[in-house]
């Protein structure tokens, strides 16, 4: 069933905060299960689910992401987006079903602790973590712990991998705006060339890794996409630089921005132009709590039908990491093994892992919101 809501969500991959199809389908599979021990409360696009325990002590989390990228689908699948130039290819579709998977199993099968399930809009931007952590109705729910997972396509299917500390990177966009004095290409004498200047820029962002942050730490910065320019025969006004920045911690991100800065500064003064630097999504690093990821990855080890690997950290970005900033928690990698990565038009996730996951969460949150019952009968 899980696979078929799966592709069902596939087929109506919607941007940040555009997630209203996505929402108004989740609360139809929400309105026929049981209502007796469900409370629930929309927040923008987003979804709490708080089911209630038979004899709380703690309420644990589960967040999963709702939203979809823009990229034009290139799969083959019957159940392909029908969203012109949207695509589920970071595997939110299917972080939303297993989560459903879980809010299912927990409803029919009670455990002593309370669940909140938190169905986050605006994952890849701008971002939806931080203002739904801050939200009335967070603050009225607020878990003691809380956990997600993000699917991985270089791990085969039934593999866990994490670690205790830092699991993903600090992020950031960016964008740097250009404007000088366009003109024909017979007299650049009379122009302020963007194109000239933004080519300078770009290389001289190249040296901040490898010369302004510590070579014991990690960062790194592209720029994916460059805009300028109209025709061949005319200098250009204007140049566009998109980009992105990420770093292994909150120093070195506060350092890069520095040092983009002063650069920035510079090509103002060289180039006699016009510089505007815009930040955009910025998240913060996913960083696991020690005492919980250990236990969960001590679980893991005991199961028979998943393999734990302890991964190293990666330059992936997660919003989730706000909430981790602030509650105990962890992430963890779930193997979906596809050739094409996330964020790619052609990732195809094996949809094998969607019920290794239920299994596996629906076993791990019945063993931990049964957990002091345990001890106190020891």
């Amino acid at each position: 069933m899980f696979v078929n809501i799966r592709r069902d969500l596939h087929q109506i991959p919607e941007l940040g905060f555009q997630e209203f199809k996505t929402q108004q389908y989740i609360l139809n599979y929400i309105a026929t299960l049981p209502q007796e021990r469900m409370q629930i409360k929309t927040w923008k696009t987003g979804i709490f689910v708080r089911v209630l325990g038979t004899a709380p002590t703690k309420t644990i989390g589960y967040r999963a992401d709702m939203d979809g990228l823009p990229i034009d689908e290139q799969t083959d699948v019957p159940f392909r987006s029908t969203h012109e130039g949207r695509m589920h290819a970071c595997g939110h579709d299917m972080h939303m079903a297993i989560a459903l998977g879980v809010l299912t199993y927990v409803v029919h099968h009670p455990i002593c602790d309370d669940m909140l399930f938190i169905f986050q809009p605006a994952e890849e931007g701008p971002g939806g973590a931080l203002p739904m952590l801050e939200s009335d109705e967070m603050k009225q729910w607020m878990p003691d712990m809380i956990l997600a997972l993000h699917i991985a396509p270089q791990y085969p299917v039934g593999t866990i991998a994490t670690k205790e500390g830092l699991l993903f990177a600090n992020t950031s966009e960016l964008f740097i705006d250009l404007i000088g004095k366009g003109g024909h290409a017979a007299f650049p004498h009379e122009t302020k060339d963007m194109v000239v200047a933004a080519s300078a820029l770009i290389m001289q962002l190249q040296t901040i890794v490898s010369r302004n942050v510590n070579p014991l730490d990690s960062a790194v910065i592209t720029v994916g996409k460059l805009t300028s320019g109209t025709v061949q025969n005319v200098i250009a006004q204007r140049a566009r630089l998109e980009g992105t920045i990420r770093t292994l911690s909150p120093e070195a991100m506060e350092k890069v921005k520095g040092r983009i800065e002063a650069i920035v500064r510079g090509i103002e003064l060289a180039y006699e132009c016009e510089a505007h630097i815009d930040y955009g999504s910025m998240y913060y690093q996913v960083y696991n709590d020690e005492t919980l990821t250990n236990e969960f990855m001590q679980f893991v080890e005991k199961e028979t039908n998943v393999r734990l690997v302890r991964c190293q950290e990666a330059m992936t970005g997660e919003d989730f990491g706000y909430m981790l900033a602030r509650i105990p928690g962890f992430m963890f990698w779930l193997g979906v093994q596809s050739p094409f990565g996330l964020h790619h038009a052609q990732l195809n996730p094996n949809e094998q892992a969607i019920d290794v996951a239920i299994q596996l969460l629906t076993r791990y949150v019945t063993w931990k919101g049964n957990h002091h019952v345990k001890e106190e009968e020891q």
